[in-house]
């Protein structure tokens, strides 16, 4: 039996990361912006921080539901989504802004979207 509590703990963890990459993208207009001062470099690197939060969280997600209930929302590639901590983690020193700068525009409102979804059904 899955424990829908420790479930809904962890996707909130994740909600709240998604939300904080929102708010710190906001004067975000190009990936530029993350490594033309210090304060680009500052905020790229606090959303990095974040994306690490949700791609480890993620995982443990897949623990805790033995990988049954993401592939339930499959808008998500949530294999990339987990990878991307894996990348920013281990090769830190090689991260590419226009690759942060795409993923927050692109992919991170999808995500918090989709995380919503997942806690409303769940009865949050």
């Amino acid at each position: 039996m899955l424990d829908k509590e420790l479930i809904l703990e962890v996707l909130h963890q994740i909600e709240d990361a998604a939300e904080k990459i929102v708010t710190r993208f906001q004067l975000i207009h190009q990936g530029s912006d993350f490594t033309d001062s210090p304060e680009g470099v500052e905020k790229m690197d606090a959303i990095c921080m974040m994306l690490i939060v949700i791609g480890e969280s993620l995982k443990n997600l897949d623990k805790i539901t033995s990988e049954t209930l993401l592939p339930k929302y499959s808008e998500i590639d949530w294999k990339k989504a987990k990878g991307m901590r894996d990348i920013l983690t281990h090769h830190y020193v090689d991260i590419n802004a226009d690759a942060v700068f795409l993923t927050c525009r692109d992919k991170i409102p999808q995500l918090l979207r989709t995380i919503q979804k997942i806690e409303k059904e769940l009865g949050k």
